[in-house]
């Protein structure tokens, strides 16, 4: 007997593996998540071997319900699994055998460990797109039930943290729907490239048996098999796509975060966070610190880090399959847990925020908020918009020199620096004036921004997984 009994490849080695070096290139503390996937390929694996005439109908039975033994096992957590087996795969096919007896050996004919893994990662990742979509959803459903709620709500629109517009705060919450739309069509674009079947691909050269690869890509919910055996075991691009795609929602959430911490802040007041979703000071008996919000806008950089470490270690790989690919799977792995656990955490803690609605209006009129509606009521009255934009800069200069708001002027100093300026002028120069000129498609009027909301009620609720 070989010194390398016991692995699947220890019949070309005289020296038993080194223990750090074995414990090194073990991959089944990780790995083993996968193993309803590996399940699940391997009897469709199985089936394939018999259409193609490699196994008895009595082999067949034998094997799917070795299979289904051992599913048993792992579901209850009674599974023996064995550090010294390396992974999943092998962990599965010797105790296949051990169940089902020899012929839980036939299971890899013509299958190599380089498509198994391909095919249960995609399988795996289809069904995680499914439960970060459904996520994504109910993060959208509390924006929009927070937005209906506070559907006549001014504040101030920013741009460069400084007041620039009146706007609703349901305008600015549907913002996020929107953004968090675009996540979910990414998701669902992606999904088609991660439903390609690797399996039959072999190690590199394709299977040298007559698979019925298309049989097997249906009975597994694929759209197709992969054109290139070569290209199907190297392909990781499935995995950066998604890690992409989770690094930008995991931005898109961070930017909710960072403005819901901004305006907890007691130099904005705009909203109060839940006690439930709030914590305290170890020394500062007063403070209300938003640290869940607060994590939710950290958890992005792990996000970006796992999408930057997969894309570092494939970048120099030649084909085909090297065991640096193995390191795909811990970032992998951590960017579902991560978007999993802030998913999770981010609907409830928005349905529970307070939103202080009065402070908002006094500070969606402040600040010359309505200055460039007094170029807009210039323009109406035939000035060319630069030379309004410059009358009004002039008058907002006035006005601060005088410690007084622009709607605060009376006529006679506002017609000094126009004489286009007419009576109706304060009348252009309130909150509620600046959001209903805005009434474009996609604008901050009131009517825009009902419409707005009920076409991304509609197209949340379509719903269901991509």
């Amino acid at each position: 007997m070989s010194a390398g009994a016991g692995k699947p490849w220890g019949g070309r080695f005289a020296q038993g593996q080194d223990p750090e070096a074995e414990a090194f290139t073990a991959s089944l503390a990780f790995d083993r998540r996968l193993w309803p996937h590996d399940i699940e390929g391997s009897v469709a694996w199985a089936r394939a071997l018999a259409r193609a005439g490699l196994i008895s109908e009595g082999e067949l039975t034998a094997l799917l319900d070795g299979l289904a033994a051992v599913r048993a096992e792992l579901a209850e957590g009674r599974f023996p699994f064995r550090r010294e087996l390396e992974d999943i795969h092998m962990n599965i096919e010797r105790r296949l055998v051990e169940l089902a007896g020899p012929v839980g050996g036939r299971l890899h004919t013509g299958r190599s460990r380089n498509d198994q893994i391909a095919l249960d990662e995609r399988l795996y990742l289809r069904e995680v797109i499914a439960r970060v979509d459904e996520g994504v959803r109910e993060v959208q459903a509390a924006l929009l039930d927070r937005a209906e709620e506070h559907l006549g709500a001014a504040m101030p629109g920013y741009t460069h943290l400084q007041r620039a517009q009146p706007v609703l705060l349901s305008h600015h919450l549907l913002a996020y729907v929107v953004m968090l739309e675009r996540d979910r069509d990414r998701l669902r674009d992606g999904r088609a490239r991660v439903n390609v079947l690797p399996l039959g691909a072999g190690a590199l050269a394709g299977a040298a048996f007559p698979i019925d690869r298309e049989a097997l890509a249906r009975e597994l919910g694929f759209t197709v098999p992969s054109a290139n055996s070569m290209d199907a075991v190297s392909d990781r691009d499935f995995v950066v796509e998604f890690l992409s795609h989770a690094a930008i929602l995991g931005m898109h959430l961070s930017r909710l975060a960072a403005d819901l911490t901004l305006w907890a802040t007691s130099e904005f007041g705009f909203v109060e966070f839940s006690d439930t979703f709030a914590t305290g000071s170890s020394i500062m008996p007063q403070k209300k610190n938003p640290d869940v919000a607060e994590l939710i806008r950290g958890k992005s950089g792990r996000l970006y880090g796992n999408l930057v470490a997969v894309l570092a270690t494939m970048k120099g790989l030649p084909l085909t399959y090297n065991s640096d690919m193995q390191e795909d799977k811990e970032p992998l792995f951590d960017s579902v847990d991560t978007l999993r656990a802030v998913l999770a955490v981010a609907p409830p803690m928005l349905r529970s925020l307070t939103f202080k609605v009065e402070r908002m209006r006094e500070a969606a009129g402040a600040h010359y908020s309505t200055a460039t509606d007094l170029a807009d009521y210039l323009v109406r009255k035939g000035l060319p918009f630069r030379e309004a934009h410059e009358v009004v800069g002039r008058t907002v200069r006035h006005g601060l020199a005088q410690g007084k708001e622009l709607g605060d002027l009376t006529l006679e100093e506002l017609r000094g620096f126009s004489p286009l300026i007419e009576a109706d002028v304060h009348r252009a120069l309130t909150v509620e004036a600046s959001l209903a000129a805005r009434a474009v498609l996609g604008g901050t009027a009131p009517d825009a921004v009902r419409r707005a909301l009920a076409a991304a009620r509609a197209l949340a609720e379509k719903g269901g997984h991509p």
